[in-house]
């Protein structure tokens, strides 16, 4: 069997979310652009090994990377929390193969700019109501989550800590309505759920994996 002291985990990758009750509204009013499909991601957490068993705590950030104040464009960023349990199919010292399953919690911010280049200075420094006009468009969402996922991790014979991969799915338990950038409920407010895969590469390190 396997044992780990518990180790911290760092990673970086891709999401995969489609908003297509957001996006279908922002499609009737041309002065904004829909947001993209995917995020870049990056986390941290910790994970421990104990006859086989794991155990996953993890925050992650998110953004689309995309966005241009002066034009007219979109991001979408996020905020996530999670843990899992999981289970290492392979008795071995250098490998492990876990699949999990877990409970979270996300909350999603996109923003929309218009194309402002035509403003003129003294318009906006004269009228309240440009100043307005020109602020970026912020709706919210959050949910709660089931997550599947799988990892893949090596052990270095020379130094602890190991290098893997893990991938996963994430759904919500049910929809949720878009709200202001204050959180505010709004009157025929478009809503979404939750369907989104991701990948991640992962290191972990601070544990030593030892033989029980």
């Amino acid at each position: 069997m396997h044992k780990y002291a518990p180790m911290m985990t760092r990673g970086i990758g891709v999401t995969f979310q489609e908003f297509e009750g957001l996006n279908s509204r922002i499609a009737e009013f041309p002065q904004y652009k829909q947001t993209r499909n995917h995020m870049w991601t990056i986390s941290a957490g910790s994970m421990h090994v104990m006859k086989n068993f794991v155990s996953q705590l993890s925050v992650t950030g998110g953004s689309s990377l995309t966005g241009d104040p002066d034009e007219r464009s979109s991001t979408m960023r996020t905020l996530s929390g999670g843990f899992d349990l999981g289970y290492d199919l392979i008795p071995a010292d250098m490998i492990m193969l876990y699949p999990m399953v877990g409970i979270g919690g996300e909350c999603y911010t996109a923003v929309f700019y218009k194309d402002v280049n035509a403003v003129d200075f003294d318009d906006v420094a004269a009228s309240p109501g440009v100043q307005n006009s020109i602020r970026s468009l912020k709706f919210k969402n959050s949910f709660v989550t089931y997550r599947f996922g799988l990892g893949l991790a090596f052990k270095s014979p020379k130094h602890p800590g190991t290098i893997g991969i893990q991938g996963g799915y994430a759904g919500a338990f049910k929809e949720r309505t878009w709200r202001s950038a204050e959180n505010q409920f709004l009157n025929g407010a478009p809503s979404d759920d939750i369907n989104r895969w991701s990948v991640s590469l992962v290191l972990t390190g601070g544990g030593m994996m030892m033989k029980k």
